[in-house]
This record gives C-alpha cells, structure tokens and sequence, in this order.
C-alpha cells in the first residue's frame, strides 16, 4: 500500500497567482511558510521556517485566488508531486510542490487582528462549500453524516 499525504497548517506567504492553461482550466500558485520552534542543548530557544510551493486546479484554485492574502492562516491538505523541465541552456531543473486538494480558510481577519500586518478588507461575500459527487459504492445504505458547524472547529 502506498500513500502521498501532505497536511500543511501555516501563513500564506505571498498573494496567491490565478491563471488559465490553454485549455482554459484554472490554476492557482501560492507559498505557505510553516514554522518549527524548539529549545536547542543549550536550552535556547530556535525558530526555522520552511516555505511550500502549493498548486491548486480548477473550483479550488478560484477559492484559493478569491480568498487567500498574504499573511492569512490556512490549512492544506494535497499530495507531493517533483516535476523536472529542462531551462533553455539544457540544465535539468526540479521543483517539488504540494498539489492541493482540499482548503480550508484560517479565522477570518479583522483589521488590526495581526500585529504587524496591513489592515485588509472585510470581504461579505460567503464561502462555497465545494462537495465532490460520492460513488455509489460509498453511499454504505441510507446512513448519513452530522453536519457539523463551522462555529464548533476550534481554530
């Protein structure tokens, strides 16, 4: 059995990029840094950042580019995928990047919220909810899921 399972919390890192491919599907860019901190031998105390290259396609990306700025908490969750491309002078090139396939927005930010961050707008707009059709065979009978609300994640 094999499993490619990434789950990042972190700060979005810089304004998320949406383009189109030329076939017209959506895709969205964007960096989370997560942080480490621990005490070292000494017992001072150590902080290391490391930034994720994520990819979103299609609804996703379009959430992402909606609602995603910079400095925003926010959890994904995807797989890791390491694509190679040659650069014009015939060096092979690699990246490695989280290809995400679920999103889920941080507390929503008010001005003045996060310190030593600009003050952003208050968007009113309401989040979709984007569920993927079940196949049949996990329908399991007439046995349905809780709903659950939002309010109650604690965050």
């Amino acid at each position: 059995m094999n499993l490619n399972k990434v789950i990042l919390i972190g700060n979005i890192a810089a304004e998320p990029e949406l383009r189109s491919t030329s076939t017209g599907k959506n895709v969205c860019n964007f960096r989370i840094a997560t942080n480490r901190i621990w005490k070292d031998a000494a017992g001072q105390q150590q902080k290391e950042t490391e930034f994720h290259t994520i990819v979103a396609w299609g609804k996703l990306a379009e959430i992402a580019s909606k609602y995603l700025t910079k400095g925003a908490l926010a959890m994904v969750e995807g797989r890791i995928r390491t694509r190679s491309w040659q650069d014009p002078s015939g060096v092979k090139k690699f990246r490695t990047e989280i290809v995400a396939e679920a999103l889920q927005l941080g507390p929503k930010r008010t001005p003045g919220s996060f310190p030593n961050s600009p003050a952003s707008e208050e968007k009113n707009d309401e989040i979709p909810v984007i569920e993927e059709p079940r196949p049949a065979s996990e329908n399991y009978g007439e046995a349905r899921e809780e709903e659950i609300d939002v309010k109650d994640i604690p965050l």
